[in-house]
């Protein structure tokens, strides 16, 4: 065991033997995200690292703390990328806390999630003992696949220590398109638009100054793009800028996110790509993933009727960000699901040390 893992396990064992409860930290970008953070704080940041990079095989093996920031660079300089588009948050960002808060970009829809992507990982239990799953291959488990259970996770299941990744070539090519809608219009066009062999790689509607606008992001081969340019028409946008404002939203850095100065809080909803405009009071939702995942600006004390509308729609709500202290965060498992997350918790955390109450405040 090398002095980095060493440095994660003996106060794991510590915390074990008398049940002192940890909170697993990276860089702390996604403090924010799930329930109030309970416990000392464990942090991460000395297990950093690439251990292993194979551009021809394309794959990546790196270690929980390493920034975020760092991998991806080294990717770039081989051509390579994480395609899902993980939200950094902040410039502290690390490779582990991508993977325990299972968070995707804009391009989630197109061409999967973080799970998707996750080959492999090695785990520090509630136990101290550190134990791996998975590989470095796409097709190397048998049976509960638990390296990609990791992601979203939220530390509740133990230390990620190391992790290996599935990554992808850059799209030779890219083009932003722009067009002036109504949400209405924009769900049905992107509908239309999927059923179609389109390039489609992400897309966002919003409303600003009272007008809608929906932007469509295409990625593949230069005779793809180009050839849905000319199909679809709108307006073309530059590439640098709008690949600026594709990362501002990844990362909620566009003002239409800002809620500190207000009483509203931010809320995720989840539902079917399919699902029509939704009927929530206020201010006119953010869309992403060709209408899949909608932002919405609400107060915290709405939190029935948001959560309402999206079951009604065949999706669930997260509040996202919010100063709120009395509010679930996220929307009540179904009873199997409750039994199946209790028993892997139980497995892997028996004396419920890690990042307690982080997914529901009562697990």
């Amino acid at each position: 065991m090398d002095s980095a893992l060493h440095q994660i396990v003996e106060p794991i064992r510590a915390a074990a033997a008398d049940a002192t409860p940890l909170c697993i930290r990276g860089g702390g970008t996604k403090d924010f995200y799930g329930e109030a953070l309970q416990g000392d704080t464990l942090d991460t940041t000395a297990l950093a690292g690439v251990t292993s990079y194979e551009p021809s095989e394309l794959v990546v093996t790196v270690r929980a703390g390493t920034p975020l920031a760092e991998l991806e660079a080294a990717l770039a300089e081989k051509g390579q990328c994480l395609p899902f588009e993980p939200p950094h948050f902040g410039s502290d960002g690390t490779v582990g806390g991508m993977v325990a808060a299972g968070l995707s970009g804009p391009a989630r829809a197109s061409v999967g999630a973080v799970r998707d992507y996750v080959l492999g990982a090695t785990l520090v239990n509630g136990r101290g003992d550190a134990l791996s799953f998975g590989g470095q291959v796409m097709k190397n488990v048998a049976g509960y696949d638990v390296s990609r259970v990791l992601a979203g996770s939220l530390g509740t299941l133990g230390v990620i220590a190391e992790v290996s990744l599935k990554v992808l070539p850059v799209a030779p090519a890219e083009a932003t398109l722009e067009f002036a809608c109504s949400q209405a219009d924009a769900l049905r066009l992107l509908n239309e638009w999927g059923g179609r062999p389109l390039p489609l790689n992400a897309s966002c509607w919003f409303e600003y100054a009272g007008a809608g606008a929906l932007y469509l992001r295409l990625r593949g081969a230069v005779a793809a793009v180009e050839a849905a340019c000319t199909h679809l028409g709108g307006e073309r946008k530059d590439n640098a800028r709008a690949a600026a404002d594709w990362q501002a939203l990844c990362d909620q850095q566009l003002p239409w996110f800002d809620v500190a100065s207000g009483p509203d809080a931010l809320w995720r909803l989840s539902v079917p790509q399919t699902a029509p405009v939704l009927a929530i009071d206020g201010n006119a939702p953010l869309i992403e993933w060709h209408g899949g995942q909608r932002w919405y600006k609400a107060p915290p004390d709405q939190a029935a009727r948001i959560r309402e509308a999206a079951h009604a729609a065949g999706g669930h709500a997260t509040l996202f960000r919010t100063s709120a202290s009395n509010i679930p965060r996220f929307d009540a498992m179904s009873a199997p699901i409750a039994r199946i997350h209790r028993a892997l918790m139980q497995e892997f955390d028996p004396h419920r040390i890690f990042n307690r109450g982080r997914l529901f405040a009562d697990a």
